[in-house]
C-alpha cells in the first residue's frame, strides 16, 4: 500500500470515528480530492465533464409546492463492502410521506443519470470512496445506493429550495451531499439536527467536492433556501447527493 493510499485510510477511520459519535461531519473539498488521488491518480480526470452534466437537466415535475425551481436526474445502484458498484436497472425514486411530506407517497419516475457518467471516474472515485467510508461503519451491509443530481434554481421571483420539506430524514441509512458549484447565490447553508429537531450544528456546503455526511437513524437535516444575488445572471446550486440503504 503506497504512502498517501495509508493515510487515506487512517484519515477515513477517523472520519468514521467522527461520524460514530456525532451522526455527522462536514469535509472540505481539498481534503475529498486528496483521497481520490490517493486512490487514483486519474480519480478526477473527467472533472469537467461531470461538473458540465448538470446543465440541461430536466425539471423536478414532481414538486406538490408547485415549484418550477428544481432540475434533478436519478440513478440506482447496489454495492457490497468489496467488489463493483453495480448500476441497477432504471426504476422509480420512492419515499413515504412519513420521511417526505411534500412530495412522498408517490412512484417518481425522472430521467436516468448518463450511463457514461456512472462508469466515468469521478463518479466511480464518489461512490467507492463513500461506499468504503460507510462499509467501515456496517461492514456487513449489502448496499441499495440512490444517486441524485440536483440542480436548485432561483431567480427574484422565486428563492430555490434545497430542502423543500423542510428539516427531514431520507428514510435510509447514510447520506453525502456533494457540492458540485454554486453560482451567483447566497444562503444554502446544511443544517443538523437531533430527532426532536434540536440544531446541533451548521455549515456551508462552499467549494467543489465539500462533502456533508449523516448518519439518516441519528439524525435530521435540512438546507436553508438560495437567493439570487444578480438579478441579471442566473443563480443556480448543483449537487450530488447519494444515499446508503442496507438491505442486508
Amino acid at each position: 500500500m503506497s504512502e498517501k493510499l495509508l493515510m487515506q485510510v487512517n484519515d477515513t477511520l477517523g472520519l468514521c470515528d467522527k461520524i460514530a459519535m456525532d451522526g455527522f461531519s462536514f469535509v472540505p473539498g481539498e481534503q475529498i480530492k486528496q483521497w481520490l488521488l490517493a486512490s487514483s491518480a486519474d480519480a478526477l480526470l473527467d472533472w469537467q465533464t461531470f461538473d458540465a452534466s448538470w446543465e440541461g437537466m430536466p425539471l423536478d415535475e414532481y414538486m406538490a409546492d408547485g415549484g418550477r425551481y428544481r432540475r434533478r436526474r436519478f440513478a440506482t445502484l447496489s454495492a457490497n463492502a468489496n467488489g463493483p458498484i453495480v448500476l441497477e436497472p432504471h426504476q422509480p425514486h420512492y419515499q413515504s410521506r412519513e420521511y417526505n411530506s411534500l412530495n412522498g407517497g408517490v412512484a417518481r419516475i425522472y430521467e436516468p443519470i448518463p450511463v457514461d457518467l456512472i462508469h466515468g471516474h469521478t463518479m466511480q472515485g464518489v461512490l467507492q470512496l463513500s461506499r468504503d467510508l460507510f462499509s467501515r461503519l456496517r461492514p456487513q451491509a449489502s448496499w441499495h445506493i440512490e444517486a441524485h443530481q440536483f440542480r436548485i434554481e432561483a431567480n427574484q421571483k422565486e428563492h430555490g429550495q434545497p430542502a423543500p420539506e423542510g428539516v427531514h430524514r431520507d428514510g435510509v441509512d447514510y447520506v453525502l451531499v456533494m457540492m458540485i458549484k454554486r453560482v451567483n447565490i447566497s444562503s444554502g447553508t446544511t443544517t443538523l439536527h437531533s430527532l426532536d429537531k434540536r440544531v446541533l450544528d451548521s455549515f456551508t456546503l462552499t467549494n467543489p467536492l465539500d462533502w456533508a455526511l449523516v448518519d439518516d437513524k441519528r439524525c435530521m437535516h435540512g438546507v436553508t433556501p438560495v437567493e439570487q444575488i444578480d438579478a441579471n445572471s442566473p443563480a443556480y446550486r448543483d449537487v450530488l447527493v447519494v444515499t446508503f440503504t442496507d438491505k442486508s
